[in-house]
């Protein structure tokens, strides 16, 4: 306190002891200000859900359960935020709904449910365990989208021609039945020629789906892939193998299908009529446009692959980068370029006044399709039924102030998932002291280079002293490290070979030498 001489404090848990997954976690999440549990009182809201559906309540809604319904998701997912279902019309459209979760009809505004899914604003998926915005009997149970159970659903319903161009269109409350359930592989297999019984849906879907994304690229969205990392476990939970999840087709059909019901929900309600702007009474997902000056730091960068990009003005910068990327698709340096290209970016927010999302090339978006792991969906999905029922509500500058808490919870937990990767790479690397790995230079400073191993894609330090044969520095204006005598040269995306000397958990380091 205030006024007194030595500050005092109160332990408050221990949380065990370092090196521990469960410690080390947790300290995390206290770090990043995440609670691991629910309060009592959300618990106890919570187990009042149950699974059945309220009878009355059907009634009131679109009855979808007739329509042909499916999930595409990880295999190991337990909470189905999205279905969507598939229908050819007699006039040779189709009819394609997006159905979301409906948590709003469980989560009502003021509840100690929604105090705490505020206070959160999302859910956190560390390495090897996901710490829910929302208690379990709703996120994995009442809420989920499982398979043969009918469900609430918010839905977006959209009659397409073959080229995704939106003829009509329909949002509102409904009840639906998932009948399959399909993970991404399965659903990949299904694209690449396996028979199944979905077989004509789910190829007619990636087609119109592709359709809809080269219309985008056209239209100036960056083609940027992410490349995720993750770690298989075995049952002590310790990491034993490294996964590269790549973004396939079947990824990619549902990707296009959120993100046109994000963008027509999105243009439903924040667009005003008559071009009078737009509405300030909504929540937008948005991405402001670069600035020169990051992309400068960028072209000089890929100048060490020998690649040339001149940004004049941030209008084309989109058009030169997926030329790039698609040009280097199959080269060592592409994840590293595309990582760098992420870099020089705005960072995506939630606002009130809508500047539009660049990296899609959207002039309208917002996000309505993930309420069971993001608190902006819920209350979209609450502004979005609003409109519907014609309510003239004005929040003031509730929602603003959401929209800053909400984004500053998203920063958080990016920051929370990146030092979980950075303890498990530790952990994975710990019995590999001595042992040599092929790898890429990933990052330059004035006190040594990070290397990624091309093996298991896990990072580590070689320091500036430990170079062999020579003296070095770092030029911070070619950004390279230089021998004062020989001048050898390293560049990001030089390929060097390494030996793993130490492994640092507390740090979360590990120490790297030149081979």
């Amino acid at each position: 306190p205030k006024g007194v001489d030595s500050p005092y404090g109160e332990v408050l848990k221990v949380i065990g002891l370092p090196g521990n997954n469960d410690a080390e976690m947790y300290s995390i999440l206290f770090k990043n200000e995440f609670e691991i549990s629910f309060p009592q009182e959300v618990v106890e809201e919570a187990e009042t859900v149950g699974i059945e559906l309220d009878q009355e309540e059907v009634k009131n809604r679109k009855d979808l359960r007739n329509k042909l319904t499916f999930t595409i998701d990880p295999f190991d997912a337990k909470d189905f935020d999205d279905a969507l279902s598939y229908e050819v019309l007699e006039n040779g459209n189709v009819e394609v709904g997006v159905h979301i979760a409906d948590v709003s009809q469980y989560v009502q505004p003021g509840t100690a449910m929604d105090e705490e899914a505020l206070k959160r604003g999302n859910s956190v998926y560390l390495e090897d365990r996901v710490i829910p915005m929302l208690p379990e009997q709703l996120s994995n149970m009442a809420c989920s989208l499982r398979p043969n159970e009918d469900k609430f659903a918010f839905s977006a319903v959209f009659e397409l021609d073959e080229k995704g161009n939106v003829l009509k269109e329909w949002f509102g409350k409904s009840v639906i039945h998932s009948d399959y359930r399909f993970a991404y592989e399965d659903a990949q297999d299904v694209i690449e020629g396996k028979s199944d019984t979905l077989k004509n849906e789910i190829l007619a879907m990636d087609k119109i789906a592709k359709t809809i994304r080269k219309d985008r690229m056209k239209n100036g969205a960056l083609s940027i892939e992410s490349e995720e990392v993750s770690f298989v476990f075995d049952e002590d939970g310790m990491p034993n193998g490294v996964v590269k999840k790549v973004s396939k087709d079947a990824n990619k059909l549902i990707e296009e299908f959120m993100l046109l019901a994000n963008k027509r929900v999105a243009l439903f309600v924040g667009k005003l009529p008559g071009d009078k702007g737009s509405n300030n009474q909504f929540i937008y997902r948005c991405h402001d446009k670069p600035s020169l000056e990051k992309l400068k730091t960028f072209s000089v960068f890929i100048e060490k692959f020998d690649y040339d990009l001149e940004f004049e003005n941030v209008d084309n910068v989109a058009q030169k980068i997926n030329g790039l990327l698609e040009k280097i698709k199959d080269t060592p340096e592409y994840g590293l370029i595309q990582t760098m290209a992420i870099r020089s970016m705005a960072k995506a927010n939630y606002q009130t006044n809508n500047i539009g999302h660049y990296g899609l090339a959207f002039n309208y978006y917002t996000h309505f399709t993930s309420p069971i792991r993001r608190y902006a969906d819920l209350v979209v999905h609450r502004l979005l039924q609003d409109k519907l029922e014609n309510k003239q509500k004005t929040y003031g500058n509730k929602l603003n102030e959401i929209s800053e808490h909400i984004s500053a919870q998203e920063r958080k937990a990016i920051d929370s998932e990146r030092e979980s990767n950075k303890f498990f790479q530790a952990k994975f690397l710990q019995d590999k002291v001595g042992e040599e790995f092929e790898g890429t230079i990933s990052g330059l400073a004035d006190f040594g280079m990070f290397v990624r191993m091309n093996e298991n894609h896990c990072e580590g330090m070689v320091t500036i002293q430990s170079l062999p044969n020579d003296s070095y520095h770092f030029d911070n204006d070619k950004f390279q490290i230089v021998g004062r005598r020989k001048e050898s040269v390293f560049n990001f995306g030089d390929q060097v070979k390494v030996k793993v000397i130490g492994v640092d958990m507390l740090k979360k380091q590990v120490d790297l030498e030149l081979v």
